[in-house]
């Protein structure tokens, strides 16, 4: 009997470049690709442990200097609104949801690009094209879904928030969202992540994964101020208690070697064992 090996995924780190979120600091990511038959398994695993998914990539940060972004994730069993957040989801209940297949739209982008020369007009995906769009919503090798919330009866859709979302084992990973800049005072940024908690409610997954908390960032706040939130933080999952007294460690000795951060992730039983 012919017995094969599974390949493990090599581990890979970027090289230093200007952190977006942390003035005079330098930004590092450990990643890996994600493809084949097992990618569902390992995006599940690794999501755990900190990582996110970019298209066909899996990565987390290693930044040399510090390790203030913290990976965040709310508790849907625990999860209470605030006052303000109750608000939010009151004025905003008469859009209607629509889960899509992983699949770009002309509307989309549209709205995509409102809402970068509106609120990020100077970051990394400012000048990203309509291909590059579609790259970023389409080239997804997991269960992945475009969330769209739209106005009702209106002739032609009129899109006020679109969320790119991964489906994992234990919860929702919302990838990237974006919103109609001219509807600020609505806060549809934060409905969007409501109504994510609902999405995960009713399908009895205990998680919504937000991406990266960054105390000390303003682009990162807003994910401090919702309730039942942890962060990964030292190889574990813990409930953030008081944000506002949270000290991120920036030391410069406050990450592990590359070899030794690798060496302690846990991969899927199907990468690891001989058959």
């Amino acid at each position: 009997m012919r017995h094969t090996l599974p390949i493990a995924p090599q581990f890979y780190v970027t090289a230093p470049q200007p952190c977006p979120y942390l003035a005079g600091r330098m930004e590092r990511k450990l990643f890996t690709g994600l493809q084949g038959d097992e990618a569902q398994l390992l995006n599940d695993s690794l999501s755990k442990q900190g990582f996110r998914r970019s298209q066909n990539v899996l990565y987390r940060p290693s930044c040399a200097e510090c390790s203030a972004c913290l990976s965040a994730r709310i508790r849907v069993a625990d999860f209470k609104p605030s006052r303000t957040q109750r608000r939010v989801a009151r004025k905003n209940g008469h859009l209607d949801r629509k889960a899509n297949a992983p699949w770009a739209t002309e509307e989309q982008y549209a709205l995509f690009r409102d809402y970068l020369d509106s609120r990020h007009a100077d970051g990394g995906m400012a000048d990203m094209d309509i291909f590059e769009f579609a790259a970023m919503i389409e080239e997804t090798p997991i269960r992945s879904r475009v969330v769209e919330y739209s106005a009702p009866g209106s002739a032609a859709r009129d899109l006020a928030a679109v969320c790119l979302t991964d489906v994992l084992d234990d919860g929702l990973s919302m990838v990237y969202s974006f919103f109609d800049p001219e509807r600020a005072s609505d806060s549809l940024g934060t409905y969007v992540i409501l109504d994510h908690v609902e999405i995960a409610r009713e399908a009895g997954l205990p998680y919504v994964y937000l991406g990266y908390w960054v105390p000390g960032s303003d682009k990162m706040g807003y994910k401090a101020k919702f309730d039942a939130l942890e962060i990964y933080l030292g190889r574990a999952w813990q409930r953030l208690r008081n944000p506002e007294t949270f000290a991120a460690d920036e030391h410069t000795l406050s990450n592990d070697p590359i070899a030794e951060q690798v060496a302690r992730i846990t991969l899927p039983d199907s990468m690891t064992r001989r058959d």
